[in-house]
């Protein structure tokens, strides 16, 4: 799918922000990126946009939670991951997407591969992080199904995730409307 101009510069922009944030473990940043990219997951639909979602959110929850400090040469990681943005960002510039889409999955199994004793952790927070920019692609109006399906996961994860954050919010002795709780059931079965 071909991005408008002004689309592209913005991925430029988060790419070259999440290539810095990550270089400094800048947690904030790495979130706020990944949030921003959100809006044109939900929008254009397009798997790099919610590739970068999940890749920068992942990241962020790498650096927070100090993984990095457990991952053997985290500077090499760090160096690796960022010449391949470096090469995505090249791709956007001279409007390649196809190259483009295959150095953000080059960066997804950068992520991927590291440390045998850590990626099945890995692999975990990859897959939340999926579930979690899922449902926030759901609340922009997107259709369960299609969300499911644009990251990869069922809708009976998303659907699992989306109800116990919603239950979450619920104040003691209220409920979920009705209707809404109808049209959730709608859009799921239908």
């Amino acid at each position: 799918m071909q991005l408008p101009k002004e689309e592209i510069q913005h991925q430029i922009s988060v790419l070259e922000k999440t290539k810095s944030a990550l270089s400094n473990k800048n947690i904030i940043q790495l979130k706020d990126l990944s949030n921003k990219t959100i809006n044109t997951a939900s929008s254009q639909q397009d798997s790099a946009s919610i590739a970068i979602a999940v890749l920068v959110y992942t990241l962020s929850k790498l650096v927070e939670r100090e993984d990095y400090n457990r991952l053997k040469d985290w500077d090499k990681f760090v160096k690796k991951f960022n010449s391949v943005l470096d090469l995505a960002i090249k791709s956007l510039r001279d409007e390649k997407d196809d190259a483009y889409g295959e150095y953000i999955e080059k960066a997804r199994q950068i992520i991927a591969s590291q440390s045998i004793a850590l990626k099945p952790y890995i692999q975990d927070v990859l897959k939340k992080a999926s579930i979690n920019k899922a449902s926030k692609i759901y609340e922009h109006g997107v259709s369960l199904e299609q969300t499911a399906k644009l990251l990869g996961i069922t809708q009976w994860e998303l659907s699992d995730y989306i109800g116990s954050r919603d239950l979450a919010d619920i104040k003691q002795n209220q409920t979920i409307d009705v209707k809404k709780r109808a049209a959730m059931a709608m859009e799921f079965f239908g």
